[in-house]
């Protein structure tokens, strides 16, 4: 900072304590003015809220939903104690929640097992008839005999009914008219009453909810959690961290209105701007808290430094804003832009997060350099005892020369860490999950690994395979083609389920001669195959049509395969190859990308990470460009890259030993990072060169002189910062909760590369470059 900069700094602080009431009230007024746009926030409750509109993945999906039905259901999963499903009382309890599931709100389809659509030959007849009814009433015999047909039908096993029949689901399928915000709320209300109402009047039944409705409503739950527990926590652990600090009632009453006001102001300003919460902007509370924080230590820290060397309050406060004002500046601004730079993710609700938290970061600012020192100088406060201050000074001054002492190690050991540990980067695999999404602890967690465990899985990939023609799917050809494809897909691992109209097809060309297996195969011609066809429609109760599975002008089918527990990468190579499959052997009208969330979810951390790429270089190139010109050093500002990058380079390769699985949030911890880790290095460097400047230090001096100047705010704000981190992995939204604990990693291997990589960096390079008039 030039000499005309430090004078209007001063100018500025001596104005601010002039107006000090003026500026508290046009402070509390401007924070109530956003503050009351608060209740205008609302909860997004979908999984799409993950994805941009024009996410081709998405795109894909939609358009599949257009032509079929949705695929949001609820999924009850049905464990009898007694470990067999075909027993009476256990299908009497089946066959009260498929009737009873009809009234959950906005439900259009309930399967099961009583009520799929069994068909028999009755003479020259064909009967369509729910498999199971009045089953108190079956004979064992009839029992185990409806066991062997469900065991033997396609469409069931492993979708409805496990391989053992030890475990049975019934799907609701929801048809939301998108009217109001709490319609998935509503349904999912009805489901657990009606799933405690069966367990009740059918004890020895445990039922557990999964489904794309559970998925949602679990979002939303998660984001009350934590904004009903991390941020109360968070408040605690700063009242504690001030009154530890500081020993003053004061600053802590100081600081806690900073960051109450921050983010209120956020929060309200959000409203006003009609953003929706997500379990990822939920957070955006608990990161202001934190980094508003941080602001105010670096004030504090310095006003009441200068009371205990025996300033008087005025000219504390105005000392500590000429020394403080500018890197709180910049540290904020790198801040934000660290931030902002999530805009480039390929996910909507990670734009939400990085806009509110650079908006309250810059509040935040704004508070701390002037509501903050205006209220200091009406409370009381009492100066901190100089002893206590000055051992602080002489331990931050001996670590200092320690470092020094041992330059070379140091500087040697540092980088060789730092190279290792980001070779080591590479070595994280790309994987997203929404189940893992949510704490094990989480019910949705638990029941949905359970149904996956024991039945069947909740993720789908869907093919529309068109026919050359209205009418075309009863082409024996084009039933042919979709068979083949329908064993290709059998014999991959990992797929617990196809869904195909070859089998429904199958099974009617059977009934239709008797039941007799032999004819348990394909129609033979169009004109029987579409007879067949017209007559199993026109048998079908309604609510179980085949709308969900053929198009209107019987020109495309649905073709459903259910999957297993795969990792991202696995999954886009399965589906790719299903994809060439196709190509290689069915006809070009007949070719059909996948669609599915679980696929959606799979591009989503790869897609994410080149948009962070982008957004993260950009923020990296104007952050430097700040610290270049705020320092007035392009030497500087090119040396800062190292301390700022280095730790995320190393973060991620602890995680890469350690965990191995990146998902689409951790993706964009290197840009949020950038922006905090340049904190530390903006108050080190600028300290650094005040101390070269001003009081003429040779590069050791200047080291020195920073850590006995700034070393402790350094650490004191690490430490909140790592601590307000840690308070976010307490999470049950595991997204949220691996961010932190991996950001927290970051920070605290930043503030080991400022104490031990950058003063041996520059001390390296800066000796000899001036003469220190005096020793420090």
């Amino acid at each position: 900072m030039n000499k005309s900069s430090k004078l209007g700094v001063v100018r500025y602080a001596e104005a601010l304590l002039r107006l000090r009431w003026l500026v508290i009230a046009v402070t509390l007024i401007g924070v109530l003015g956003l503050a009351v746009g608060g209740p205008r926030l609302g909860f997004n409750d979908g999984y799409r809220m993950f994805f941009s509109a024009d996410n081709p993945q998405l795109l894909a999906f939609e358009a599949l939903e257009a032509v079929y039905t949705k695929n949001e259901n609820i999924l009850f999963t049905v464990e009898p104690a007694s470990g067999n499903v075909f027993r009476a009382d256990t299908l009497a309890a089946i066959e009260a929640l498929t009737e009873e599931a009809w009234q959950i709100a906005f439900a259009r389809r309930v399967d099961s097992v009583t009520n799929f659509q069994h068909t028999r030959a009755e003479g020259d007849d064909l009967i369509v008839e729910d498999l199971v009814e009045n089953a108190a009433g079956l004979t064992a015999a009839e029992l185990a005999a409806k066991r062997q047909i469900a065991l033997d039908e396609p469409l069931l096993r492993s979708r409805s009914l496990s391989a053992r029949a030890d475990i049975t689901g019934v799907n609701v399928t929801l048809q939301m008219p998108g009217l109001a915000t709490d319609e998935t709320e509503r349904a999912v209300a009805g489901a657990r009453e009606l799933a405690a109402r069966i367990e009740r009047e059918h004890p020895g039944h445990t039922i557990y909810l999964t489904g794309f409705a559970m998925l949602n409503n679990a979002f939303v739950e998660a984001s009350r959690k934590d904004m009903s527990t991390l941020v109360p926590l968070m408040y605690v652990m700063i009242i504690v961290f001030f009154l530890l600090l500081f020993r003053s009632v004061s600053a802590t009453v100081a600081a806690l209105a900073v960051v109450a006001l921050s983010t209120l102001a956020t929060m309200g300003a959000a409203g006003w701007m009609r953003i929706e919460l997500t379990p990822p902007s939920s957070i955006a509370p608990t990161l202001i808290l934190t980094l508003a924080v941080a602001d105010s230590v670096h004030f504090l820290k310095g006003f009441l430094g200068r009371l205990a060397a025996g300033d008087g309050k005025h000219a504390a406060i105005v000392e500590s804003l000429r020394v403080n004002l500018w890197p709180i500046f910049l540290t904020s601004a790198s801040t934000a832009l660290g931030f902002l730079s999530m805009n480039f993710s390929d996910s909507p609700p990670f734009h939400d997060l990085g806009n509110m938290t650079a908006f309250g970061v810059m509040m935040a600012f704004a508070l701390s350099v002037g509501f903050l020192p205006a209220l200091m100088s009406l409370l009381p406060v009492r100066a901190p005892r100089r002893i206590r201050a000055a051992a602080t000074v002489d331990g931050w001054d001996r670590f200092a020369r320690w470092v020094l002492a041992r330059r070379g190690p140091v500087l040697v050991v540092t980088s060789l860490i730092a190279i290792i540990l980001t070779l080591s980067v590479p070595r994280n695999e790309l994987n997203d999950d929404f189940v893992e999404y949510f704490s094990p602890s989480v019910p949705f967690r638990i029941d949905t690994d359970f149904t996956i465990d024991r039945l069947t899985g909740i993720y789908q990939i869907d093919y529309s395979l068109a026919a050359a023609e209205s009418g075309g799917i009863a082409e024996p050809a084009y039933l042919e083609t979709i068979d083949r494809f329908a064993a290709y897909w059998r014999a991959q691992p990992n797929v617990l389920h196809v869904r195909t109209l070859a089998d429904t097809m199958r099974r009617i060309n059977r009934s239709m001669h008797g039941d007799d297996d032999a004819w348990y195969r394909l129609p033979e011609t169009r004109e029987l195959a579409a007879q067949y066809l017209l007559l199993y429609e026109l048998s079908l109760p309604y609510g179980l049509d085949l709308n969900d599975e053929i198009n209107v002008d019987k020109s495309a089918t649905r073709f459903t395969i259910t999957l297993d527990d795969l990792t991202a990468n696995e999954m886009i190579a399965a589906v790719e190859q299903g994809e060439a499959w196709l190509r290689d052997n069915a006809p070009d009208a007949m070719f059909s990308h996948g669609a599915g969330l679980a696929l959606m979810v799979a591009h989503l951390a790869q897609r994410n990470i080149q948009g962070m790429l982008i957004g993260t270089f950009l923020a990296l190139v104007l952050i430097s460009g700040i610290l270049m010109a705020a320092l007035r050093s392009w030497r500087y500002g090119l040396l800062s890259l190292i301390p700022n990058l280095a730790p995320a380079g190393m973060a991620f390769g602890i995680w890469a030993l350690t965990v191995g699985q990146i998902n689409v949030s951790l993706s964009m911890v290197v840009a949020m990072t950038l922006g905090i880790v340049v904190d530390d290095t903006v108050h080190f460097l600028s300290k650094y060169q005040r101390g070269r400047v001003e009081h003429g230090f040779d590069a050791d001096g200047a080291v020195r002189y920073t850590f006995r100047t700034v070393g402790g705010a350094l650490g004191t704000t690490s430490l909140v910062l790592v601590a307000g981190f840690l308070v976010l992995s307490l999470s049950s939204f595991e997204v949220n909760a691996g961010m932190g604990r991996l950001t927290a990693l970051t920070i605290v291997l930043a503030l080991a590369t400022d104490f031990l990589l950058l003063p041996t960096l520059l001390s390296k390079l800066d000796r000899g470059t001036t003469a220190a008039p005096s020793a420090p």
